[in-house]
């Protein structure tokens, strides 16, 4: 059962809507380490805020990305993955050019693909431990 704290009241609805998404590098391109995940983190954060959800969770490897959102019922999981990606891929490329070769990439950063998976069936207390225990890399 959600604690109190799980549930997002608004004039109309309450709510508890959790969404695990991961998002992939393109062709898997192992380009992420340590420095750039704080700063894909920092950067997701402050999109999840502009859409007012809350970004309960987040890391990830060296080709992929997890992320555990809380978010409200007017929000569209496909806008705010759009948002995600576009503004993340936006600053990762500004600030870690070199990092990533953009020709071995064709100008992409992450796959058009995303994973996003509902989480009513399992509790987000499982969702974040799967997710905290990712390899991260040094």
């Amino acid at each position: 059962m959600s604690t109190d704290a799980e549930y997002r009241r608004g004039r109309h609805v309450v709510s508890a809507m959790h969404v695990h998404l991961v998002f992939v590098t393109k062709y898997r391109r192992g380009v992420l380490d340590d420095e750039m995940l704080r700063v894909c983190e920092d950067t997701m954060r402050k999109v999840c805020e502009d859409f007012e959800a809350e970004l309960r969770e987040f890391n990830g490897e060296d080709d992929h990305v997890h992320l555990l959102v809380h978010y409200p019922p007017k929000v569209a999981v496909s806008k705010l993955v759009n948002s995600l990606k576009g503004v993340s891929a936006r600053i990762l490329r500004r600030d870690f050019a070199g990092r990533a070769n953009q020709a071995i990439m064709h100008g992409h950063f992450w796959s058009p693909s995303y994973f996003a998976a509902s989480c009513g069936g399992a509790p987000p207390s499982i969702i974040r431990q799967y997710i905290e225990q990712q390899r991260r890399p040094a």
